[in-house]
Formats: structure tokens, C-alpha cells, sequence
């Protein structure tokens, strides 16, 4: 049975409550935590007998020699140890989840694409049989590169659990909350929010209220991590405060289960004699976290010109090559728009850098009209893409006044590989076959007789 949540997490580390769930505050601290009084040993690790009769664990989520900054490891008390959590595993179907490399044969040529929002079946969808994945790229054997996913969600995991040992999960709700029950305790998020589940952390996914719909980006590379702000200082975008990792809280839950594990593209299950979230006290720096994405506090021009939009960039995956990302975890939220004989939203541009896009809500500014919430695009490396028609004619010719944009919330995972279709992508998924008609208004106006702008 689930015992109510007790804690004692280290000095400085706030924690918070929000309605039943208690989590605790920072990022990419070393945290203890405990559901029952006693249950962490003491000035030990290992010792050779745990409180209440628990089994001392330990999960690594780096090589033991990783440098100090970079290492990254929990230790486990709880109630039966990792390997009786299992039995013999065998391989089953995937349903429409890829892995990179995906060689399947996309429809499609390469171009600008756009999907309207995948509708909510009637059907019963968890979170494993309602994943559909839209692009993959690098390697996940190799440990480099992402896949991009949505899922749509119409029921609770009941009994079934799940860890992935291909790369960390980033869940992007979009609608719907979402309950996350884990080995470390339980995160709760809502749209605005998102969690992390690193890899080979077990979890289940369940609805809150009904029927959901979510972003998931599954990094196969470096772990997430804070972004340098170089000359921002020392304040601003995401703040390590903001943060939140579960208080530990478990399951005593004897009965049939099953485990699901996806390990270099497969699919596996094992069956399971009771419960796996059967962790009574952690600690370590190696778990899951949210965070509230209104909490994010941006910079940008207060003078003239649009910045790179590195600037809003919320989370990073690092490649081995210095400033150049596996993952960026960029957003677009409320902000202020202030800028001076400025053309105001993002320029035309070609990148080097892929780009998969979503909308949780709200309008995005250079996308006014046909990018909706719970929606997707992809623009890949080189290939140009920017302002639709409108978005362009409004911003050439609005008062420049300061103008707050409101109520919006779009993300991008921009990634330094090129990002390959699956077939549901380029055959299944909701494609807006009008996409390239959005810049099909944009009139020719060069005129050499005069340096004057024609409008």
C-alpha cells in the first residue's frame, strides 16, 4: 500500500506541495529523500544490513568515471532488489514506435512539412500502444541523436510498467494532465509543463482527467542540462530553482505485472510478481524532474533586431563538439516585443540545425494561421523557411509600439542531425499538404529605380 510521503532533503533545497504530491526544488542537485523515518543509511552507502529489511541499489546513469561534473548515480533502498523485478524477457511488437536508424521509406521528398493535430481516438491507447513516432535521427546504439513522437493517451497503464534504455524521455503535455508514478515518486504535469524521465528509470503513465495529448522527444545523446548564459549572467531563462524532483514515495504491491523495456529499437516485456516502484528512500543525483515551462523568464531586444533564438532556449543535450548541440530544447513563450524599426518575429532563415516544432497553445506569431495546438512541423537542415504572408505583412507594417504577445506557448527541439520521416509521419499522421501555399502571397518588390521600400 502507498504509506503517506515523508521527507528530509538536503539543507537549501526547498520543497513544495502541490495538492497530494511534495517535491523538492533545484536542479542537478543531490538529493535525499525518504518515505519512511529512517529508511537512508547513514554515512554509508552500502551497509551490510538496510532499515525495514531494504536492498541497497544502485542506478547509474553515467560511466563510474565520468568526471565529477557530469557523473551522475542514485541510490535505491527498496522493498526486493532490481533483478526481482523480472523474468525471462521476450520480444514484442513496437506498434508505431521507431528507432533511429530508421531506414524506413518515406512517401515523401525532402521539404518544409507542417501536420494539423492528431485527433484522440475512441479506442483504448496507454501511453506505450499510443505512441507514433514522426522523425528519428543519428543512432541510438551509438548514443547520439533523438527521435520526435506524439501520443495520444485514452487510457491508464493498470499493472503494466515501462523504462527505456535507448535515451531519457522529455514529456511536452500539450492536453491533458498526465501522472508519472516512479521509482522516485510520482510528477504530476498539466499543459505548460513537461518532465524528464531518465534513462532506465521505470515508470507508468496515468490520465488525470481524461483523455490526453502530448510531445515526446527521446534523446538518445548527452542528458539534458542547463545551457551556458555566457554574457546573460548569472539570472534569467530557466532557473535552477524552478525545478522539481519527487519526494520518494512507494508501492507495497504484490501481484501479476508487466514490464516493458525498449533496448537499441526493440521492444521486450518481462513478467513481474509485484511492483517495481517499491523504492522507500533515495538519494543521488540521477532522477526525474519537471518543470513549468510560464516559470521561464526570457531576454530579448530592447533596442532593435531579432536575437538568435537560442536565447530561449530551456534545456540542452551536449554533442561532443563545443556550441554545437545533439538537442536544443528551445521555447517560445509570453513575451514582451519591444524592438525598434525591427522586423519583430523570426527571420527567413536556413539552418544548419533541424527543427521539429509544436504548439501546446495560443497562436504562434510567425505562424498565424494553420500551425495549431497539438500540431508539428519540421523544417530540416537547409532547407528555408520563416514568416507565412500575413505574419510578414503585419510585422512590416505595425505601429512600433511595445506589444506583449499573450497566451501562446510553442516549443522547438532543434537537433544538429538531419531528421528522417517514419512512414506513419509521411502516411498516417494528419499531414496539411497546403503548408508551402503559406509563403505563396510574398510578392516580389524589388524595384532598382528607387531605394525606397515599395508597399
Amino acid at each position: 500500500m502507498n504509506r503517506p510521503v515523508q521527507f528530509s532533503p538536503l539543507a537549501g533545497a526547498r520543497t513544495t506541495f502541490e495538492g497530494s504530491l511534495a517535491y523538492m526544488s533545484g536542479f542537478g542537485n543531490s538529493f535525499e529523500t525518504e518515505a519512511l523515518p529512517n529508511a537512508l543509511p547513514v554515512g554509508r552507502n552500502s551497509p551490510q544490513k538496510c532499515n525495514y529489511g531494504l536492498y541497497a541499489e544502485q542506478l547509474s546513469g553515467s560511466p563510474f568515471t565520468a568526471p565529477r561534473a557530469t557523473n551522475e548515480r542514485s541510490w535505491l533502498y527498496r522493498i526486493q532488489p532490481g533483478v526481482k523485478h523480472q523474468g525471462r524477457y521476450r520480444k514484442v511488437g513496437g506498434g508505431l514506435i521507431r528507432t533511429a536508424p530508421n531506414r524506413e521509406e518515406s512517401s515523401l521528398p525532402i521539404g518544409q512539412m507542417r501536420w494539423m493535430p492528431a485527433p484522440i481516438p475512441g479506442e483504448k491507447l496507454t501511453f506505450l500502444t499510443g505512441m507514433r513516432t514522426m522523425t528519428t535521427a543519428g543512432d541510438a546504439e551509438g548514443q547520439a541523436g533523438m527521435a520526435a513522437h506524439i501520443v495520444l493517451i485514452t487510457a491508464s497503464m493498470t499493472d503494466e510498467y515501462f523504462f527505456n534504455a535507448d535515451g531519457e524521455l522529455m514529456i511536452v503535455a500539450q492536453q491533458g494532465r498526465l501522472r508519472f508514478p516512479t521509482e522516485f515518486g510520482v510528477i504530476e504535469i498539466e499543459p505548460g509543463e513537461i518532465c524528464i524521465i531518465p534513462r532506465g528509470v521505470i515508470f507508468r503513465c496515468e490520465l488525470v482527467d481524461g483523455p490526453a495529448r502530448a510531445y515526446i522527444c527521446e534523446n538518445y545523446g548527452g542528458a539534458f542540462t542547463l545551457p551556458e548564459r555566457g554574457p546573460i549572467g548569472a539570472n534569467c531563462l530557466a532557473n535552477a530553482r524552478d525545478f522539481l524532483v519527487p519526494a520518494a514515495s512507494y508501492e507495497d504491491k504484490p501481484g501479476k505485472a508487466l514490464l516493458f523495456v525498449k533496448w537499441c529499437g526493440e521492444m521486450f516485456a518481462t513478467e513481474l510478481e509485484a511492483s517495481p516502484l517499491d523504492v522507500v528512500a533515495w538519494h543521488g543525483n540521477y532522477y526525474p524532474y519537471k518543470y513549468d515551462l510560464r516559470r521561464f523568464s526570457p531576454v530579448g531586444a530592447i533596442s532593435y533586431d531579432h536575437p538568435d533564438p537560442s536565447i530561449f532556449t530551456v534545456l540542452t543535450s551536449p554533442s561532443g563538439e563545443v556550441g554545437t548541440a545533439n538537442i536544443d530544447f528551445v521555447i517560445f513563450p509570453e513575451r514582451w516585443m519591444v524592438a525598434e524599426n525591427t522586423f519583430r518575429p523570426p527571420w527567413y532563415h536556413r539552418n544548419i540545425m533541424s527543427e521539429f516544432m509544436g504548439l501546446i497553445y495560443g497562436v504562434y506569431d510567425a505562424k498565424p494561421e494553420g500551425f495549431l495546438p497539438g500540431g508539428a512541423s519540421l523544417h530540416n537542415m537547409m532547407l528555408p523557411h520563416g514568416p507565412d504572408t500575413p505574419a510578414f505583412e503585419h510585422a512590416s507594417n505595425e505601429p512600433m509600439v511595445p506589444k506583449k504577445l499573450t497566451g501562446t506557448m510553442a516549443f522547438m527541439w532543434e537537433t544538429r542531425l538531419p531528421q528522417r520521416l517514419t512512414k506513419f509521419a509521411s502516411e498516417e499522421a494528419p499531414i496539411d499538404q497546403s503548408y508551402l501555399g503559406c509563403w505563396s502571397g510574398l510578392k516580389r518588390r524589388f524595384d532598382p529605380s528607387t531605394p525606397e521600400p515599395k508597399w
